[in-house]
């Protein structure tokens, strides 16, 4: 049988995968994606499936008793026959679901995905790109201090990375404005240069390690701002605008880390992201938290 790997698309952006693994794909179904030959990195996965196996079951029972064969924690996908699958999953072991903690470890237990392909076809792997349930992890919010949402891809990053700004570490968070990742980065105790043209929430400029800089996120020379630790950017703008400030910062040699939202508008930039991804040592995905988006992370000098 041919190789493949399953790809679980975030909501709404299957295209996105579908045109990121190109002539790879096999078919699909829902959110999921089979592609010919062993796992690869696509930044439009929210999940990977990195062993399917296939399996012929004869009842719902057999199919339970083979899933706890492999191991015990199990996840289900349903894309099809929902009510057979439902009445699988519940012969399973229980897998919890609640919230995150922000600043927890990301859970370490392995966490098997599976779907109902066929009504007799159980795909399943146990070892996915994901600790978290379709890779989508859920914090316990904070609904009072940040101005937006956009802190929780913040957590998400660090979360999923597991590194973060260090207390006392310097970062620039670019275009800031409303500042929900300036209160993150303070929150950490990492000293903020908060640059926007417009002003952030006031209780979050007053915080002690916030200095707040009015201006353009593009109009500050990497030269001028001498050596910092980390450079944020969720600023709205092109995706081709943004590798160009992010090159010149590469160029000076000024800046250790980057975490940097592309923010594409009514097509996606394939090239843009594909010139990202191409960057020595960097990542690019799609978070849980991320619309229209992806993530690039450049860490160096880092665990």
């Amino acid at each position: 049988m041919t190789q493949y790997t399953v790809y679980l698309a975030p909501a709404g952006y299957e295209q996105d995968l579908i045109d990121e693994l190109g002539p790879r794909v096999i078919d699909v179904r829902g959110r999921l994606v089979r592609a010919s030959g062993g796992p690869r990195h696509a930044a439009w996965a929210q999940n990977i499936w990195l062993d399917p196996v296939e399996m012929r079951i004869g009842s719902i029972g057999d199919a339970a008793t083979r899933l706890k064969g492999i191991q015990r924690n199990w996840f289900l996908h349903a894309v099809d026959h929902h009510r057979r699958a439902a009445l699988i999953a519940g012969k399973l072991p229980h897998v919890s679901a609640r919230p995150h903690v922000f600043g927890t470890p990301a859970p370490t237990a392995p966490l098997g995905s599976w779907t109902l392909w066929e009504h007799d076809l159980v795909i399943a792997s146990a070892r996915c790109s994901s600790p978290f349930p379709d890779g989508e992890v859920h914090f316990v919010e904070n609904r009072i201090d940040p101005p937006t949402r956009a802190y929780l891809k913040l957590w998400e990053t660090f979360t999923r990375l597991g590194v973060q700004p260090a207390p006392g570490e310097l970062c620039l968070d670019m275009g800031s404005c409303p500042g929900g990742w300036t209160w993150v980065l303070a929150g950490l105790g990492a000293r903020v240069f908060s640059v926007d043209k417009a002003d952030i929430a006031p209780h979050i400029a007053a915080m002690p390690n916030v200095n707040v800089c009015t201006g353009s996120a593009f109009g500050l020379d990497p030269q001028h701002a001498g050596a910092v630790d980390w450079f944020f950017s969720d600023v709205i703008c092109y995706p081709d605008r943004l590798l160009a400030t992010v090159q010149r910062w590469l160029e000076r040699g000024q800046c250790r880390n980057f975490v940097c939202t592309l923010k594409f508008q009514a097509t996606t930039d394939h090239a843009t992201a594909a010139a990202f991804a191409a960057i020595p040592g960097s990542q690019l995905f799609h978070l849980a938290h991320n619309k229209h988006e992806l993530t690039w992370v450049l860490l160096r000098d880092k665990a």
